[in-house]
């Protein structure tokens, strides 16, 4: 079975880059989606939720949190801030006991429920840089990594 995802969002703080004890860079970064939802294209939602709204146009966000390897790892970290624009492919994170996938939950300081999915990157490309000018950093792509001792991932 395989499966992919690809995301189109921007930085929601800088990247951070660590080393595992056998030497391998793993950066860590945050990409937000948004998807503009209004009374004409309203998804099917929890009750109550059109009606909080009034109808009117609000932005559903999407957080997912990436990891990029080796090169790709030292390209990301050295090109990424918050708020630039990426590309992204990747494998969705995380299984359950039955081998389905799910997000990360947690409640904000607000404390209003979220959730957060994560992304191993295998491709990272540059849209844009935060300020809106386009960049001339590479493109990447990573093979995907080899097994990794689950001691030496970094969160």
């Amino acid at each position: 079975m395989y499966h992919k995802v690809v995301l189109i969002g921007r930085l929601g703080g800088d990247p951070e880059m660590r080393y595992t004890p056998s030497g391998t860079a793993v950066t860590n970064f945050s990409v937000a989606t948004s998807t503009r939802i209004s009374k004409e294209n309203t998804p099917e939602c929890p009750d109550g939720w059109k009606e909080a709204y009034n109808g009117k146009a609000w932005e559903l966000t999407t957080w997912f949190r990436v990891t990029a390897w080796r090169g790709l790892a030292e390209t990301t970290n050295a090109y990424l801030a918050k708020g630039r624009q990426v590309y992204i492919e990747g494998e969705l994170n995380g299984t359950t006991a039955d081998g389905s996938r799910y997000p990360r939950v947690w409640t904000g300081q607000d404390g209003v429920p979220r959730a957060s999915f994560e992304i191993t990157a295998r491709t990272v490309k540059f849209l844009g840089s935060s300020n809106g000018n386009s960049s001339d950093a590479p493109q990447q792509d990573e093979p995907p990594p080899g097994h990794v001792e689950e001691n030496a991932i970094p969160f």
